[in-house]
């Protein structure tokens, strides 16, 4: 079941919105739908919105607090991993998300943060080191074997996003035990293979996922 934390409009009235939410062994932190790219392969932007029957879309003003991201995952109970991962970049807040990951440290669960890799370029420094000792995983989005492609599939709204996510990558590889860069299969365009002997030159882990909504309808990448 999704942890729910209820909210108030601007009229008092109350906003449910899900803050955490459990798939399959995980329990999932939904830390805002904000973005830093704009993939044409993402669900949201093909009207879809649900995961795992929880509905993930949220406002800003309806972005849960640390507290409440914390009760949230802590209420949904014991699992085998933490990961900060909704329809939007979590790493776009930047405080919240090292305040939750101190306070989930003391569970002993492991944490895990699914990423585009834009941190640093966005928040305009190196945030890399910041993250040694919280996380245990580092997930990221690829998605493209050449700068190209990427700009065309994940329409970056920054200029140098590929080179700075790969340089991201690189960095997590020195304060995070695990990284793992991901691309989806079946993408026009998208080398797999090419892919996969980045992550082997970066020494870091890869993973090739298949394209799929998050409530099991189909759509039609544009």
């Amino acid at each position: 079941m999704a942890g729910v934390v209820a909210y108030k409009d601007g009229i008092g009235r109350p906003s449910p919105v899900v803050a955490a939410y459990r798939l399959r062994d995980g329990v999932y932190l939904n830390l805002t739908n904000r973005c830093t790219l704009r993939c044409r392969f993402c669900p949201k932007f093909h009207g879809l919105w649900t995961v795992a029957d929880a509905r993930l879309r949220l406002r800003v003003i309806d972005e849960p607090s640390s507290t409440a991201l914390v009760q949230a995952a802590l209420e949904a109970g014991p699992c085998a991993e933490y990961v900060f991962c909704g329809l939007g970049e979590p790493t776009t807040r930047w405080p919240e998300l090292l305040a939750v990951s101190t306070a989930l440290r003391a569970t002993g669960t492991p944490i895990r943060l699914n990423t585009d890799g834009l941190a640093s370029l966005v928040h305009g420094r190196d945030v890399v080191p910041e993250l040694k000792g919280l996380i245990d995983h580092v997930s990221i989005s690829l998605n493209a074997a050449d700068e190209t492609t990427y700009e065309r599939l994940c329409r970056p709204g920054r200029p140098g996003s590929y080179a700075a996510m790969l340089a991201f990558a690189a960095r997590c590889q020195m304060y995070v035990p695990r990284v793992t860069l991901t691309a989806i299969e079946s993408l026009p365009g998208v080398d797999i293979d090419a892919c996969a002997r980045i992550a082997g030159d970066l020494r870091v882990g890869f993973r090739a996922r298949p394209l799929e909504s998050t409530d099991g309808r189909s759509f039609r990448v544009r």
